[in-house]
């Protein structure tokens, strides 16, 4: 189908990682597709953005949401169709099988001006060892 001249836009990421790909005045909407860093193994890392919440929505594959809102982490299993929002301040990342796609919507521009990255630190990766998600041992 041809949607030239229907006022439609038509996007999409078949790459590995993050892309932004529709921009408004004051929010984005990327597509996020798994990359290595959502290996139980490679979780290294978790980050934050104190200005705005992000919202996440699984698309596909199977996927947990890292969070940290100062009472320690917590994993939260995703389910494809859900919206999850992240509010502001709260420390997250995600494990995921490699098949898992996200639709991610945040402000405009948080990706490059609102994002704080840190290490996990040990219990934090204790945590996420212990977790009682099978399909993120074997991915």
């Amino acid at each position: 189908m041809d949607i030239k001249d229907t006022g439609v836009e038509f996007y999409e990421w078949k790459k590995t990682g993050y892309k932004p790909l529709v921009f408004h005045r004051d929010w984005m909407v990327a597509l996020l597709n798994w990359e290595p860093a959502c290996l139980l193994e490679n979780a290294h890392e978790i980050e934050r953005h104190n200005q705005t919440d992000e919202v996440f929505v699984l698309l596909c594959g199977q996927a947990a949401l890292c969070v940290n809102a100062g009472a320690g982490l917590r994993l939260i299993e995703m389910k494809p169709g859900a919206l999850y929002n992240v509010r502001a301040g709260v420390w997250h990342s995600l494990l995921a099988t490699r098949d898992a796609r996200w639709v991610i919507v945040e402000a405009r521009g948080t990706d490059l001006h609102d994002t704080e990255i840190r290490k996990l630190n040990e219990e934090e990766r204790r945590v996420l060892f212990l977790a009682p998600l099978a399909w993120a041992k074997f991915v």
